[in-house]
This record gives C-alpha cells, structure tokens and sequence, in this order.
C-alpha cells in the first residue's frame, strides 16, 4: 500500500526534541505542517513508509550527512538585502563614522543563512571604509545556505531593498546563460569568510574577535535558556566597546547583563 506520509502527535513530537536538541530551536505545532513538506521528499529518497523510520534512521548516528540534510531542511529561514535598513544606518552613522582605528573592522553575520546580510554588509563597509581593512564573517548551521552564500551569486528577483549605486558599483548583472542573476563583486566576496557554526555550543572556530556582531532574526526560535547560552557563547567574541545587532522582534531584557542597550535592538559591549 502507498505510503500517506501523515505525521502523528507522537512522531512530531520526536523531530521537536531532536531539532531541539541538535539546534535549540523550539518548534511549534504550527509547524507541523512545514516539516511534513520539508521532510517527505527524504523519506521517498530512501523508500520508508513512516516518519518514525526516518526518525530511528537519524537516531542511530550511522547518518550525519542525513541528519545534517535534515537541519538543512528544518533550519533555512528566509532573508533578503538591507533587511531592517534602520540598522545598517546605525553602523554606517554611529559606528563607522565615529571609529578612528586604523585596524582592521571586522563584523560577523552569526545567522548569515544565504548571504544576503554578508553582503549587505560588504556593501556598507566597501562604500563606508574605503581606506581602511575590513572583513566580514558569515556563519550558519545549515550547510545548504552556507553554500549557496559562498557563491555570491542570486535572482535578479533578489535585488529590492539594494540602493541602485550600490547595484551598479558592487553587483554583475549575468549575461547570456547566466541572464537574470547577478554575481556580488570579486573585490567584495574575497573580503568575506563562510563558517558552519552552531550557536548552542561554544565557538572554537578560529574566527577571532569583532566590532560588531549581527544575530538577527533567529533569537525568535529559541526559548528563553537557549537563548541565553546563544548569547553567552557570542560575547566572548564580541570586542570590548563593539555593538550587538539583534531583530526588530527580538529583546535582550531578561537574557544578560553583559551588554548595555545602545536603544531597542542594539547593544553595547562594556
């Protein structure tokens, strides 16, 4: 008989504690339906009837590329270019314009998903500190999107929200076979580094320290102790005097007190 692919209360229940588990994110029963889409093509790829037996299949640990599939699939969040543009401003006016170091800025996208944020970022910078070094970090947990980032390459349909001089200075538009895409500047990408980093453990990735640290939009997955530990693993990174950059949505009231707010969503290192 063919399988329906229909999940229990039981069986969702164990994706919730094991995407928990691997990446803290707390998943709601109205996600039921998304990881039901997301996850039945992989049951088709390796013939099973049941998600419980895809669930026995990653529990065994004889799997890390599936298991890694499997947050890949369950983690991807969407983005896009000069997201919350109120915060690019502030890097631009208040930190940027006031910073009289002539050492290397260097800023981490701690959620860069596929790149848009990084590049975004690079935008700013290039336009911003044309005499002084910088570099960008993007991380993620999800190897799909770090992969796609790395690429620097998307949709035309991608560009909204990019000022057009910015288009014009840091973007290719593609021709012939590449038509309907553009590709970020060499001189822009060769600035940038990609990292598979999980926020819930600590961070031994040889990443070094920052101005600034970008954790946006991902804090709204995580409950209140997950996202604790995320920031605790953050701060050790974060410079003496650097900013902490979260979502519109996102507060850090009742989380630390290691970082003073600069004003809703912006935070400062002492």
């Amino acid at each position: 008989m063919a399988a329906t692919y229909a999940i229990t209360d039981q069986e969702f229940a164990l994706f919730q504690r094991l995407i928990y588990k691997i990446a803290g994110i707390s998943l709601s029963e109205a996600k039921k339906v998304l990881l039901v889409g997301r996850l039945t093509r992989r049951l088709k790829v390796y013939e099973l009837d049941t998600f419980s037996q895809y669930y026995r299949m990653l529990a065994t640990g004889d799997h890390p590329e599936e298991l890694q599939t499997m947050v890949d699939l369950l983690t991807t969040n969407e983005t896009y270019f000069f997201r919350e543009p109120k915060h690019f401003a502030f890097l631009r006016d208040e930190i940027i314009r006031k910073r009289s170091s002539p050492s290397t800025f260097r800023v981490w996208s701690a959620a860069s998903s596929s790149g848009e944020e990084v590049y975004t970022l690079a935008m700013v910078l290039a336009d911003h500190l044309p005499n002084t070094p910088w570099e960008i970090v993007g991380s993620d947990i999800s190897t799909q999107v770090l992969a796609k980032a790395a690429t620097g390459h998307y949709s035309l349909a991608r560009t909204e929200g990019i000022p057009p001089g910015y288009m014009t200075k840091y973007c290719l538009k593609g021709v012939r076979s590449q038509a309907g895409t553009f590709l970020i500047a060499s001189e822009l990408r060769k600035k940038t580094k990609f990292y598979q980093i999980n926020l819930m453990n600590p961070i031994d990735a040889d990443i070094g320290e920052f101005e600034v640290i970008f954790l946006r939009n991902v804090m709204i997955y995580f409950d209140p102790p997950t996202k604790a530990k995320v920031v605790h693993n953050l701060l050790p990174r974060l410079k003496s005097g650097g900013h902490l950059i979260i979502g519109h949505s996102e507060t850090l009231n009742g989380i630390t007190d290691r970082v003073d707010a600069v004003m809703p969503t912006i935070y400062r290192k002492p």
